[in-house]
Order: structure tokens, then C-alpha cells, then sequence
């Protein structure tokens, strides 16, 4: 544990603190924050996933046992949060779509692809991308779909243009490009590979100081009892049903399973902070729910990358 800790985890973590009090200084100015996170999710991150899926065979990344794997323990933590809501925290439709998402989506693209690249190495990219790519293709639209309808008037039609937006992200674009590129066996030119490679390879660093930077303006507010059951269900309940999918449903072999566990126990991304702003709907909560859960992953991260890397 004390290796896992001192040579994945505190070195993340200190570069998401070193954003956090570069924020804090005002050194970058207000925008900074802004103006990273689009470089790296723009930019940074679609040259990352082109190149790396580009040079994978189309199998591998529809890996089945793997893909039920994630989707099945997101499905579960997903449906068990918004049931207990329903009951416990009740409020709308849309509230409670919120509120599933909050406890099931991952900070893949922020802290689970360096963690996982640090851990595995280039080995655990594609497992990862995957992950970021069901996280946002299915369960994204999916809360879109609920808060769209919670939120409408009944006087109008439903909106499309949400999912329609979730489909023309970077990522998903530069997913759907580079699949496509694999699919054809045409190999990438010598300088578009290296060019995609020096982008792609400043993700990591730019990812975790750009989501230090934005939780200088983040506060922890609202229902203290729900924060803590999302943040629970988030680092142990979700994880706990990956774990028990990955190793004893399908039986997955090589870093897949520890990779699948890994990601269901990330802190909950800030995707879902985003929406709840876009929509004005559960918004104190799932700040509060990204900072905490981030906070507190430092330490459950820290167990279990002691536990599952050898």
C-alpha cells in the first residue's frame, strides 16, 4: 500500500493541489480554469484517444465481458441510487436522474486515466477510454433524458439537441474516427502520429491542474445526509459491484478486472457538476458531491491500488 501511495497516488494528487493553489494565488487569472479544461478536453485528450484507438484492432476495444462489466456495475449503482431517493431524498424527475448519475459517473477523463496510465501503463489506456466512453455515450444521455423530461414544459416537444451535443463531443468524434481508422488497417502518417502523440501526452499534467484549478470555486453545500450516501456510493458501493461482476461474473483476466474496479471507485467527475449548472437543477448538491468524493478519494484510492497492483 505504501508504494501504490507513494508512487501512483500522491504524485496525482499533488499536481491537482498544485492547480488548487495556483487558483487560489490568482497566478493564472480567472479564466484559467476555463481555458485549460477546454484545451484538454478538446485538444489534448480526442489526440490521445485518435492515436491509441487508431492503433488497436476494433475487438479489442468491444471487448463484451468487459463492457458488461462497467455498464453492469453503473447500471446497478445508478438504479439503486435513484431508488433509494425516491424514498429517502425524494424530488423530480430530474433531481433524481441527477442524483444516479452523481453516484455512478467517474472522473475518468480528470483522475482515472492518469492513475490508470501510471499504474498499468499504455496497456490500460484502451480499458480506460472505454470506460469514459460508456460513462458519457449511455449514462450521460441517459440523465439528460430524465432532467429533460422532469424540466420540460408539457406544451413543448421534446429536445433532442442535449443528446445530440453528448454525440458531437471531441471524445466521442476522435473515439468514433479512430475506430474508424483501425477498422480500414490504413496506418497513420508518420508526423499525424507524432503530432497526435505530443498533444495526447500532455493530458495527464494538464488534466489534474485543470481540475484543481476549478475546485477553487467549488463549495460544499446542501443535504449533508445525501452528499454522504452519494459520496458512499460512489467510493464503495459502486466499486463493490464492479469487483464482484468483474472477478466472479465474468471471470475477466490480465489488469481488465483491477482496471474495472479502479474505475467505479474514481471520485465523481466533474460532468455531472457541469449538467446540474447547464439545467439549474441539483446543482449545490453535486458540487458538493465532486469535492468531497475527491477528498476522500485520496485515501480509498490509495487502499486499493495497494491492494489490487502488484
Amino acid at each position: 500500500m505504501g508504494s501504490a501511495t507513494i508512487n501512483i497516488v500522491l504524485p496525482l494528487f499533488a499536481i491537482l493541489l498544485a492547480g488548487y493553489f495556483a487558483g487560489r494565488s490568482g497566478l493564472f487569472g480567472e479564466t484559467s480554469s476555463a481555458v485549460l479544461n477546454r484545451f484538454v478536453f478538446v485538444v489534448s485528450l480526442p489526440s490521445l484517444v485518435f492515436v491509441s484507438l487508431s492503433r488497436v484492432t476494433v475487438d479489442q476495444f468491444f471487448n463484451w465481458p468487459f463492457l458488461g462489466t462497467l455498464g453492469g456495475g453503473m447500471l446497478a449503482t445508478f438504479l439503486i441510487s435513484v431508488a433509494v431517493a425516491r424514498v429517502v431524498f425524494p424530488g423530480g424527475l430530474a433531481q433524481l436522474g441527477l442524483h444516479g448519475l452523481t453516484a455512478m459517473y467517474s472522473s475518468t477523463g480528470y483522475i482515472g486515466l492518469p492513475i490508470l496510465l501510471i499504474a498499468f501503463g499504455n496497456e490500460a489506456l484502451v480499458p480506460g477510454i472505454i470506460g469514459a466512453v460508456i460513462t458519457g455515450a449511455v449514462f450521460l444521455p441517459l440523465a439528460i433524458i430524465l432532467v429533460e423530461i422532469g424540466n420540460g414544459d408539457k406544451a413543448k416537444a421534446f429536445s433532442l439537441k442535449p443528446l445530440i451535443n453528448v454525440a458531437r463531443t471531441p471524445v466521442f468524434m476522435a473515439t468514433a474516427a479512430g475506430l474508424l481508422v483501425s477498422a480500414s488497417g490504413f496506418d497513420l502518417p508518420k508526423p499525424v502520429a507524432t503530432f497526435c502523440d505530443l498533444l495526447g501526452g500532455a493530458f495527464t499534467p494538464c488534466a489534474l491542474f485543470s481540475a484543481g484549478l476549478f475546485m477553487v470555486g467549488c463549495s460544499v453545500k446542501g443535504d449533508g445526509r445525501e452528499i454522504s450516501w452519494l459520496v458512499l456510493m460512489k467510493l464503495a458501493i459502486h466499486p463493490i459491484i464492479t469487483w464482484w461482476l468483474a472477478y466472479h461474473v465474468f471471470e475477466l483476466d490480465g489488469i481488465l478486472p483491477a482496471v474495472a474496479v479502479i474505475q467505479a471507485a474514481l471520485p465523481c467527475g466533474v460532468p455531472v457538476f457541469v449538467l446540474a449548472q447547464q439545467y439549474q437543477v441539483f446543482v449545490a448538491r453535486a458540487n458538493a458531491a465532486v469535492v468531497i468524493s475527491t477528498a476522500v478519494s485520496v485515501v480509498t484510492l490509495s487502499v486499493l491500488l495497494g491492494v489490487l497492483v502488484t
